[in-house]
């Protein structure tokens, strides 16, 4: 049985009358574009995307550089006055579909304090590119097993963290390697992620025509990322401006008042992502189910973070995920949406802390009993 935290935030947009019409909706965005570019002259987040580690090349089995970096804290000498453990613990950040690492700006800016280890997957970001058809869930958990050997070799634990695509990385390392979870593994964090489910749609979709959407969705991402539509259909996210940051804002986050700079940010992620990654990767998530997982994530200490205004990812999926997996602690963001990792990083941050004591509390226990 999951216990619960509930966060108090903000509520989401108010609906609109379906009988003002057309008319109405495009004096809706222009307002909202006025509002955007009036708040884009704000003081924004600072040095977004721009904090960098040591870097690491991983090659996988199949030849596919992956791009890592990593995060080394303060000497151990300069923190023992602060009450710190010697060896802080390693924590590996998976991110999510269509992002790259730089999405875990917030938590990389506050974590310090721990070694973080962050990682482009496949495809993403800054790392290469797959062969032709070759996207699978079972190759992400394979590449995160790789990463791990790397970045935290020998019995050096960690703490994997995913967000996401990200989280159902871990899940499938789970099934892949089970006997990593309680030696090596000794905590995991699941933010706005699910075990299976993700064949009925998403909530943004109109729920008369979800099914027919859900199932024709990955034929159309398919049809556009071949050829020469493929050509097209980039030119055409370069270009897509205010109407592209609008519908971001929308389906990224539950708070329409978030920092404009911070959707921007957002946005300028997912148009990185080749066309071709984002149909291919696309129609791989439509198809996961990860429930036989979850026992083995039980064996350490899980916390699962679920913005209730998650447009992307069902918030029930993301409760039924906390309930299925033994003593797992359950953060639910009331106004938050599946980009809970830019939109509320306090509480993200706050999650993955609680985390890490639990961690250290049942490390401490077990030395003692020893």
């Amino acid at each position: 049985m999951a216990t619960w935290r509930r966060i108090t935030g903000v509520a989401g947009l108010a609906a609109g009358a379906v009988a003002a019409g057309a008319g109405a909706v495009v004096a809706a965005e222009r307002i909202a574009i006025g509002r955007t570019q009036v708040l884009r002259s704000t003081a924004a987040p600072e040095q977004l995307g721009q904090l960098r580690g040591q870097p690491l090349t991983v090659l996988t089995d199949d030849g596919v550089p992956l791009h890592v970096e990593i995060d080394e804290p303060p000497a151990a000498a300069n923190r023992a006055g602060r009450g710190a453990p010697p060896q802080p613990v390693t924590i590996i950040f998976c991110h999510g579909y269509t992002l790259n690492q730089d999405c875990w700006h917030f938590q990389r800016a506050a974590l310090g304090q721990h070694r973080l280890v962050f990682w482009d997957q496949r495809d993403h970001g800054r790392s290469g590119r797959s062969a032709a058809g070759a996207a699978s869930i079972e190759r992400l958990g394979a590449d995160l097993d790789l990463v791990i050997r790397a970045a935290a070799p020998g019995d050096m634990p960690v703490v994997l963290v995913g967000h996401s695509m990200g989280g159902m990385t871990i899940m499938t390392l789970a099934g892949q390697h089970p006997e990593l979870f309680g030696t090596k593994v000794t905590g995991v964090g699941l933010i706005a992620t699910a075990a299976s489910g993700l064949s009925t749609g998403s909530p943004w979709m109109p729920g008369p025509i979800r099914p027919v959407l859900t199932r024709a969705l990955p034929l159309v991402l398919r049809g556009a990322a071949t050829g020469y539509r493929a050509m097209l259909v980039e030119r055409g996210r370069r270009v897509a401006g205010d109407l592209s940051f609008l519908s971001t804002r929308f389906v990224g986050f539950g708070d329409p008042r978030v920092h404009p700079a911070v959707v921007d940010f957002l946005e300028q992620m997912i148009r990185s992502t080749p066309i071709e990654v984002v149909a291919a990767f696309g129609e791989v998530l439509y198809g996961v189910d990860m429930r036989d997982t979850l026992a083995t994530l039980g064996r350490v200490p899980v916390v699962t973070v679920t913005g209730d205004k998650d447009r992307l990812i069902s918030p029930s999926l993301g409760l039924e995920l906390a309930e299925a997996i033994p003593s797992a602690e359950l953060v639910w963001v009331p106004g938050a949406g599946h980009a809970v990792i830019l939109e509320a990083p306090g509480v993200v941050n706050e999650a993955i802390t609680g985390l890490i004591a639990r961690v250290g509390a049942g490390a401490a226990a077990r030395e003692w009993s020893a």
